[in-house]
């Protein structure tokens, strides 16, 4: 066996068979399983998928685990000599993996290889290049030149001597050697959802080549889920859960200094944010039509980070799921909902 195919399942049988036939359609040349974790009961998904796919796999992880947890799960089961994690929530257009293993196989010293990102319209969509060009989001300053150029400064881009070579892949559509994922013991499992593929990769790149081909696309259609980001601003840009994760992957990566470095700029910023909400509405002809949600919103995502404080400095000892009550933006959409 060449290829495991692992998708996780929640709520997205739909979305998995749509993704099945683009996989049987395409894949050429190498042999492959698939192998489903489902992340929730969902009796009626897994009967769809296996009346359209009764070959497949599937795995009951009996609760919600996450992302981590069930792609760790089902890499466990899985036969091939490759691994790829594979969103339910994409399609290929081409024999995309056939080409990933060729080229994997060409160069033993890939351990981990992913593809380029496009939406439903084939349009290509944007993604962080590198670590630092992540850590660079992070920050809450003003838009510019001047501060771009002096993030740039301090968080460098890398340079390598492979044009293709990352310092960490997307989980959307990542493919893994084998002996990567025995090298590494697979994603940190106390992270529930974000942040994993880049943890990830910090150890990956360890043990070999990142590689990201230029050559080889997916579609993904990145479906609505009560995590994701909502109510995106320059001053919100993250959902309470990728923050927590990501703060959780700060700590592990950086260090406990690096960790505390960034709580301090968030607490100092929500007054910053306030004064630069006031100052805006006093310049506009009628102020009061500007209210301070944004800012009410930044600072109780802010108050939430840091009750994980110490949970975050012991991270190992956590499973890094937010509550429903923490869940900032879903709550002021639902605030919403009831006044209107």
């Amino acid at each position: 066996m060449e290829v495991s195919i692992i998708i996780v399942n929640y709520r997205t049988s739909g979305l998995i068979i749509n993704a099945l036939q683009t996989v049987y359609r395409y894949t050429e040349g190498v042999s492959f399983e698939v192998i489903v974790v489902n992340n929730e009961e969902d009796t009626e998904g897994k009967r769809r998928v296996l009346t359209e796919y009764p070959e497949v796999k599937w795995i009951e992880m009996s609760y919600n685990a996450g992302f981590g947890r069930a792609n760790n799960a089902g890499m466990k089961a899985a036969a091939g000599r490759y691994f790829l994690l594979l969103n339910a929530d994409t399609l290929l257009v081409d024999n995309v993996i056939g080409r990933c293993v060729k080229r994997m196989e060409a160069d033993r010293q890939i351990v981990a290889c992913a593809a380029l990102q496009y939406d439903g319209d084939r349009q290509p969509m944007p993604f962080y290049q590198s670590f630092n060009d992540f850590r660079k989001s992070f920050f809450i300053i003003p838009p510019g030149k001047f501060f771009a150029d002096l993030l740039e400064r301090f968080l460098p881009e890398p340079v390598y001597e492979d044009p293709e070579q990352r310092d960490w892949l997307v989980g959307a559509f990542m493919m893994i050697r084998r002996e990567g994922f025995e090298a590494t013991g697979g994603f940190e499992e106390c992270l529930f959802m974000y942040g994993e593929d880049v943890e990830w990769s910090w150890r990956l790149g360890k043990t070999g080549r990142l590689c990201l081909f230029k050559d080889c696309i997916f579609l993904h259609l990145e479906n609505g889920n009560p995590y994701r980001r909502s109510r995106i601003s320059w001053i919100n840009r993250f959902s309470v859960q990728m923050q927590v994760s990501n703060m959780v992957w700060l700590r592990k990566q950086y260090g406990a200094f690096y960790y505390f470095l960034m709580l301090i700029h968030y607490l100092v910023m929500i007054p910053v944010v306030y004064i630069w909400r006031w100052i805006a509405n006093m310049k506009e002809s009628d102020p009061a039509k500007r209210g301070f949600d944004t800012q009410h919103i930044f600072a109780r995502k802010v108050g939430v980070l840091l009750s994980y404080f110490w949970k975050t400095m012991n991270y190992k000892q956590y499973f890094f799921k937010i509550r429903p009550e923490e869940n900032i933006d879903k709550l002021y959409a639902d605030e919403g909902n009831q006044k209107t």
